[in-house]
Protein backbone atom coordinates (compact mmCIF):
# COMPACT_ATOMS: atom_id res chain seq x y z
CA UNK A 1 0.00 0.00 0.00
CA UNK A 2 1.13 3.34 -1.02
CA UNK A 3 1.79 5.75 2.49
CA UNK A 4 0.45 9.34 0.81
CA UNK A 5 2.08 11.24 3.99
CA UNK A 6 5.82 10.05 2.66
CA UNK A 7 4.88 10.70 -1.27
CA UNK A 8 3.60 14.23 -0.26
CA UNK A 9 5.99 15.02 2.14
CA UNK A 10 8.58 14.35 -0.65
CA UNK A 11 7.11 16.30 -2.72
CA UNK A 12 6.72 19.63 -0.73
CA UNK A 13 10.13 19.23 0.16
CA UNK A 14 11.73 18.73 -2.92
CA UNK A 15 9.50 21.84 -4.19
CA UNK A 16 11.98 24.54 -4.68
CA UNK A 17 9.46 27.68 -4.03
CA UNK A 18 8.77 25.54 -0.31
CA UNK A 19 12.14 24.46 0.55
CA UNK A 20 13.65 28.24 -0.46
CA UNK A 21 11.32 28.66 3.06
CA UNK A 22 11.65 26.13 5.26
CA UNK A 23 14.30 23.71 3.86
CA UNK A 24 13.80 20.15 4.12
CA UNK A 25 11.82 20.67 7.44
CA UNK A 26 8.57 19.19 6.30
CA UNK A 27 7.20 16.84 9.13
CA UNK A 28 4.77 13.65 9.47
CA UNK A 29 2.16 13.74 12.14
CA UNK A 30 3.52 16.55 14.48
CA UNK A 31 6.83 18.85 14.39
CA UNK A 32 9.45 17.18 16.16
CA UNK A 33 10.86 17.89 19.63
CA UNK A 34 13.55 21.14 19.85
CA UNK A 35 12.61 21.35 16.04
CA UNK A 36 13.21 25.11 14.18
CA UNK A 37 11.08 27.45 12.83
CA UNK A 38 9.65 27.71 10.09
CA UNK A 39 8.38 24.19 9.06
CA UNK A 40 5.23 22.37 7.87
CA UNK A 41 3.45 19.50 9.39
CA UNK A 42 1.10 17.53 7.21
CA UNK A 43 -1.01 14.34 8.21
CA UNK A 44 -4.10 11.98 6.38
CA UNK A 45 -6.97 13.23 8.49
CA UNK A 46 -9.62 11.32 6.40
CA UNK A 47 -10.49 10.83 2.97
CA UNK A 48 -12.07 8.07 0.17
CA UNK A 49 -10.17 4.88 -0.52
CA UNK A 50 -11.87 1.72 -2.58
CA UNK A 51 -11.56 -1.62 -2.52
CA UNK A 52 -12.13 -1.76 -6.42
CA UNK A 53 -8.92 0.03 -7.34
CA UNK A 54 -6.35 -0.19 -4.15
CA UNK A 55 -3.21 1.31 -5.21
CA UNK A 56 -5.11 4.18 -5.80
CA UNK A 57 -5.74 6.77 -2.74
CA UNK A 58 -7.74 9.84 -2.27
CA UNK A 59 -6.96 11.33 1.41
CA UNK A 60 -7.51 14.31 2.71
CA UNK A 61 -4.42 15.80 4.41
CA UNK A 62 -4.20 18.90 7.22
CA UNK A 63 -0.92 20.77 6.11
CA UNK A 64 -0.02 23.19 8.68
CA UNK A 65 2.57 25.94 7.71
CA UNK A 66 4.27 26.59 10.87
CA UNK A 67 6.52 30.14 11.79
CA UNK A 68 7.24 32.47 14.34
CA UNK A 69 5.57 35.43 12.24
CA UNK A 70 1.49 34.96 11.65
CA UNK A 71 3.08 36.79 7.46
CA UNK A 72 6.33 34.13 7.54
CA UNK A 73 3.35 31.28 7.84
CA UNK A 74 0.96 32.97 5.67
CA UNK A 75 4.04 32.89 3.05
CA UNK A 76 4.50 29.97 3.28
CA UNK A 77 1.36 28.61 3.00
CA UNK A 78 0.78 30.11 -0.19
CA UNK A 79 4.09 28.60 -1.10
CA UNK A 80 2.32 25.08 -0.45
CA UNK A 81 -0.58 26.16 -2.12
CA UNK A 82 1.47 26.96 -5.73
CA UNK A 83 2.83 23.93 -5.11
CA UNK A 84 0.03 21.88 -4.86
CA UNK A 85 -3.33 23.51 -6.22
CA UNK A 86 -4.50 22.23 -9.65
CA UNK A 87 -1.28 19.88 -10.35
CA UNK A 88 -1.77 16.88 -12.29
CA UNK A 89 -0.23 13.37 -12.86
CA UNK A 90 3.48 14.60 -11.51
CA UNK A 91 5.94 12.07 -10.21
CA UNK A 92 7.44 11.88 -7.21
CA UNK A 93 9.88 8.94 -6.53
CA UNK A 94 10.33 7.36 -3.30
CA UNK A 95 13.60 5.41 -3.16
CA UNK A 96 13.39 3.46 -6.24
CA UNK A 97 9.29 3.70 -6.59
CA UNK A 98 7.96 6.48 -8.49
CA UNK A 99 4.22 7.41 -6.88
CA UNK A 100 2.08 9.80 -9.43
CA UNK A 101 -0.13 12.64 -7.71
CA UNK A 102 -2.89 12.58 -10.37
CA UNK A 103 -4.42 15.93 -8.19
CA UNK A 104 -4.42 17.91 -5.88
CA UNK A 105 -7.05 20.11 -4.66
CA UNK A 106 -7.58 22.56 -1.71
CA UNK A 107 -10.46 21.81 0.09
CA UNK A 108 -10.41 24.58 2.99
CA UNK A 109 -8.54 27.73 2.24
CA UNK A 110 -6.08 28.30 4.81
CA UNK A 111 -7.01 29.46 7.91
CA UNK A 112 -4.80 31.57 10.39
CA UNK A 113 -4.36 30.80 13.70
CA UNK A 114 -1.70 31.87 16.81
CA UNK A 115 -1.00 28.39 19.09
CA UNK A 116 -1.08 28.62 22.74
CA UNK A 117 2.77 28.67 22.43
CA UNK A 118 3.85 32.49 22.54
CA UNK A 119 5.59 33.16 19.34
CA UNK A 120 4.08 30.19 17.27
CA UNK A 121 1.66 30.96 14.75
CA UNK A 122 0.25 28.76 11.74
CA UNK A 123 -1.92 28.97 9.23
CA UNK A 124 -3.27 25.46 8.18
CA UNK A 125 -5.37 24.16 5.71
CA UNK A 126 -6.91 20.54 4.12
CA UNK A 127 -6.57 19.16 0.95
CA UNK A 128 -7.89 16.58 -1.15
CA UNK A 129 -4.86 14.68 -2.87
CA UNK A 130 -5.17 11.89 -5.29
CA UNK A 131 -1.77 9.28 -5.21
CA UNK A 132 -1.03 6.35 -7.39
Amino acid sequence: MIDSNVVIRKYLADNAGVSALVGTRVYVLRLPENHTLPAIGLFTRGGISTPYIPPLLNPSKQIDCWADDPIEAREIYRAVYDALQGIERTAVTVGATTYYILSAIEEVQGQDSADEIQGYFRVLSFWSILVR
